[in-house]
């Protein structure tokens, strides 16, 4: 997700145009090469269904939902939501052609309804860069959109204290994260989430357990 002119300045989010237009490079460098297989095994701990209609809230150049695509069978769907206009160029790039998937430009932190009911809403290390407050919105967001039964999934950090952090972990994510994250990480995610109506949790942890994929149901 990203914009000429940040509405957050303190976010890692909203990323500059150059980042964006080399966003998969940019991961792939920033994670030593390790973004790409965790991915892999994070979309396949998703629990996709064949006939899933999935909306993926900032979904960036598309690569998560190219392979979530790979689960689906033809009766199955992709929603990608994002406002960069070079994340969108990527995104259509990536998936020309194609009627299991499409696009729209939308900001994920203002309400939206999109008419249509989800299996499954998607978000993959985006919550984490919105002040508190905000990600009141993508919560309600996702809610509003998925079916009764339907499962909104958070791929981000997990709970965890920095000060219990070796060192070098520490000064890297000290580092590289914004502000937000360092709220993010001290909150309770499933006390927070069975107060919009979400409830029978599933976990997977990735990367020493800083990392987790966190599915709840709504009610």
């Amino acid at each position: 997700m990203s914009m000429n002119t940040k509405l957050y300045p303190d976010s890692g989010v909203e990323l500059n145009p150059r980042i964006a237009k080399n966003y998969d490079k940019v991961m792939n460098i920033g994670s030593i090469g390790m973004y790409s297989s965790f991915i892999k095994k994070a979309i396949s701990n998703m629990d996709i269904r064949p006939d899933d209609r999935i909306l993926d809230l900032g979904c960036g150049t598309g690569r998560n939902a190219n392979l979530m695509l790979k689960y689906l069978s033809d009766k199955g769907h992709i929603t990608g939501l994002d406002i960069s206009e070079h994340m969108e160029k990527q995104f259509l790039h990536r998936f020309s052609g194609d009627r299991q998937v499409d696009f729209i430009n939308r900001r994920i932190d203002q309400p939206f309804n999109l008419n249509k009911s989800y299996d499954k809403v998607f978000i993959s290390f985006v919550i984490h860069g919105f002040p508190h407050e905000v990600r009141d919105t993508v919560i309600k967001n996702a809610f509003n959109n998925l079916k009764p039964g339907g499962s909104f999934i958070i791929l981000d950090f997990g709970e965890f204290d920095m000060d219990k952090m070796p060192w070098f972990d520490r000064f890297i994510f000290k580092k590289i994260e914004c502000k937000y994250a360092f709220d993010f990480i001290k909150r309770d995610w499933k006390e927070i989430l069975s107060g919009y109506g979400f409830g029978n949790f599933a976990e997977n942890f990735y990367l020493k357990k800083y990392v987790r994929l966190l599915r709840a149901v709504k009610q």
